[in-house]
C-alpha cells in the first residue's frame, strides 16, 4: 500500500474513532454533567472515564472502566469506551475482541460495527472492514461516519484493483489515472467529527 494512504488510515483511524465515541455516548453526554457544582457534585463514569482518554490518561482510563464493568460487565457504554481506549493504547486485537463481542451482544448498536470496521482497514483488512460497515449501515441507515467510512473503503478497494489491473498489465494506460486521482483523494486532510 502507498504511503500516504497508511499515514490518512491511521489519522483517520484516530478521527473515526473518536466521532463514534461521541456518537455513541450522545445518549449520555445529553444529560451528563459536565462539571460538578454545588448543585449537581456526580459527575458519571462515563464522563469520567471519557476525560481520561481525551487528557491520554489511558493506563488510568483503563483502570476506571474496568472498575466500572466488574460491577455492570455488560454495560454497552463503557464497554465501547474501553474498546477505544484498548485501540488508543494499541493493543488492537483486544480491541477488536471487544467491539465484536459488542456486536454480537448489541446487534443493534451500530457505533462498535464503525470501530470495528476502522480497525480491519488499518490492518488493510478492506473486505471485513466493508462487511462491518455495511452492517452499521443496516442497523443506522442515517449513520454518517459509518456511510462516509464505506466510500473510503470502496477507495482502498479499488485502488487494490487498479493496482493489481496494472501489474497484470503494466502498458494499460487507462489505469495510471485513475490510480492518481484516488492519490489525491487521500493526500487531502481527513476531516473527522469531533
Amino acid at each position: 500500500m502507498h504511503t500516504f494512504a497508511k499515514t490518512v488510515q491511521k489519522a483517520a483511524a484516530n478521527a473515526l474513532m473518536w466521532s463514534a465515541l461521541v456518537a455513541a455516548l450522545f445518549p449520555v453526554a445529553a444529560h451528563a454533567q459536565y462539571y460538578a457544582t454545588p448543585l449537581q457534585p456526580h459527575i458519571d463514569e462515563y464522563t469520567v472515564v471519557t476525560r481520561l482518554v481525551t487528557a491520554q490518561q489511558l493506563k488510568e482510563a483503563l483502570v476506571k472502566a474496568d472498575a466500572y464493568l466488574a460491577d455492570k460487565p455488560k454495560d454497552p457504554q463503557m464497554r465501547f469506551i474501553k474498546g477505544v481506549v484498548l485501540t488508543e493504547m494499541g493493543q488492537t486485537a483486544d480491541a477488536m475482541s471487544l467491539f465484536t463481542t459488542l456486536t454480537q451482544d448489541y446487534p443493534e448498536l451500530s457505533e462498535p460495527y464503525n470501530n470495528l470496521a476502522v480497525l480491519y482497514a488499518a490492518q488493510n483488512q478492506f473486505e471485513q472492514a466493508r462487511a462491518a460497515l455495511e452492517m452499521a449501515i443496516r442497523t443506522n441507515p442515517s449513520y454518517a461516519t459509518a456511510h462516509e467510512n464505506l466510500g473510503d473503503i470502496y477507495i482502498q478497494l479499488a485502488s487494490q484493483s487498479y493496482t493489481k489491473a496494472l501489474k497484470l498489465e503494466p502498458n494499460k494506460t487507462s489505469v495510471q489515472p485513475k490510480l492518481a486521482l484516488i492519490g489525491t483523494l487521500f493526500s487531502a486532510k481527513p476531516k473527522g467529527d469531533k
